[in-house]
């Protein structure tokens, strides 16, 4: 999939216009993932960038995409890295009516690697080996909401 990077001008607390009319809005991050200890873990390390998050487990997951609109989702994949695999349909689909790689996605895995060493779906951008740390998973959220 060809990537169409953000322009220079989008930063957090800007919107992208998706071909459907829909806004990706790059100020809200969707944390997914199975354990409310970790949603609430990784949800206080966004904020700390000045974005806002909305945590779900996987199976609401699918319904709050498609109302937020993100700029970035988090999932963490769990044992296997792949609690949140039914979301990726979702994902892609949203990404083709932007025309863009939006949303971004980050998986939290058990296991260090990039997207194609572990074998996982397309929509994945990043991998970030847990634990997760502030030091961590700031930078990278970071790097995806100003990157361009």
């Amino acid at each position: 999939m060809k990537r169409n990077d953000l322009s220079p001008s989008h930063g957090p607390g800007t919107n992208a216009r998706t071909a459907d009319c829909q806004i990706a809005d790059l100020s809200k991050v969707l944390v997914v993932g199975r354990s409310p200890i970790n949603r609430v873990v990784v949800a206080k390390i966004v904020e700390r960038s000045g974005l806002k998050t909305i945590s779900e487990a996987p199976d609401t997951a699918a319904s709050v995409l498609r109302k937020l609109a993100p700029g970035t989702i988090i999932l963490d994949g769990g044992s296997d890295n792949r609690d949140c695999d039914a979301l990726m349909p979702s994902i892609m689909s949203l990404r083709l009516a932007s025309g863009s790689n939006l949303p971004s996605v980050i998986l939290l895995s058990n296991r260090a690697g990039t997207p194609e060493s572990l074998s996982l779906p397309s929509a994945v951008d990043i991998v970030v080996a847990k634990p997760i740390t502030p030091e961590r998973l700031q930078p990278i959220v970071e790097k995806l909401i100003g990157r361009g």
